[in-house]
């Protein structure tokens, strides 16, 4: 079985991915951070490479402000990532521990974090249960409703001693490509002759259904002397980021309105002309804009606005 998974992998695998094709500890942590919410896609031909221009070592990294850090991470959402990757780059500047045990301890890696930088960097004899892999795991078993133990155990049971790097990759390219949540392609498998789920497959990937906060925000739109205004965001949602004032609206004053989803919440927001900046305002140009830390709600309202140029 394990011979079978790497041919497929090596005929069918994604190879051409860049954190694949490095021994740079830092890039291969880097890109397990982006990808944990991000598509692969964008986190390979946007953000990856943008963040790596800027940031080339976990040194540079580390003697960053955290506003730069957040700035090149604008439009990934999930910024608690971009500030614990800051964090842990401070703590480990030179170079990230090689035990599973210590890497737990840095802020941001949990147990996947740690053991895919084991696995895929130090190439440790180490499972790695990402939702693709966990999903096959759970096909070739079986498995309805396993627990995190239940589902390592099984995974150790099929690692391959001798290449695990090579067979975790395989396995979560198995989930992404043909091990799908829907309608997989079980004649493609490598595994099909052992899988114990394959004649009910959708039935080992039923998942509870996310529930969505709705919320309503109101933002002030202040612009003079081709600038817009700002402010720092202390609340948790965008802490540490840029954004605009929230204003308490009145109906004479209103512009636009538009959707945004942003983890479990579900916003409208509403812009509102405002004439005057709050105190704490930051005045910033629209080629500022560009190297700013902003959401991508903040993105959204100045291309809501049509803000081309700055009256």
């Amino acid at each position: 079985m394990q011979k079978r998974l790497l041919q497929w992998y090596e005929k069918n695998g994604r190879h051409e991915l860049p954190w694949r094709n490095t021994t740079n500890i830092y890039h291969i942590y880097l890109s397990e951070i982006m990808l944990q919410q991000t598509q692969v896609n964008r986190v390979r031909d946007e953000y990856y490479p943008q963040f790596l221009a800027k940031f080339p070592t976990l040194k540079t990294l580390a003697d960053a402000q955290e506003s730069e850090v957040l700035a090149a991470w604008s439009g990934l959402g999930y910024y608690s990532r971009a500030r614990n990757l800051h964090k842990t780059a401070k703590l480990c500047e030179n170079e990230l521990p090689k035990s599973y045990e210590e890497l737990l301890k840095l802020p941001g890696i949990g147990s996947y974090t740690a053991s895919a930088i084991c696995a895929f960097g130090y190439h440790q004899n180490l499972p790695v249960l990402d939702t693709n892999i966990k999903r096959v795991i759970k096909r070739l078993f079986a498995l309805i409703n396993p627990s995190e133990k239940e589902l390592t155990r099984q995974a150790v049971k099929v690692l391959n001693d001798k290449e695990p790097r090579a067979h975790n990759l395989a396995l979560m390219d198995l989930g992404s490509l043909v091990c799908l949540p829907k309608n997989p392609k079980c004649q493609e498998c490598p595994l099909t002759s052992e899988c114990q789920g394959k004649e009910e497959p959708e039935l080992y990937t039923q998942t509870k259904k996310t529930k969505y906060e709705t919320m309503e925000l109101f933002y002030g739109v202040c612009v003079k002397d081709d600038k817009i205004t700002l402010v720092k965001t202390e609340g948790s949602m965008y802490k540490g980021m840029l954004s605009l004032p929230c204003v308490d609206p009145l109906e004479d004053d209103f512009l636009v309105s538009f959707k945004h989803a942003y983890t479990k919440y579900r916003l409208s927001v509403h812009l509102y002309r405002l004439d005057e900046a709050p105190k704490d305002a930051i005045w910033l140009s629209l080629e500022e804009l560009e190297s700013a830390p902003i959401s991508s709600l903040v993105t959204k309202a100045l291309t809501a606005l049509n803000l081309k140029k700055l009256p």
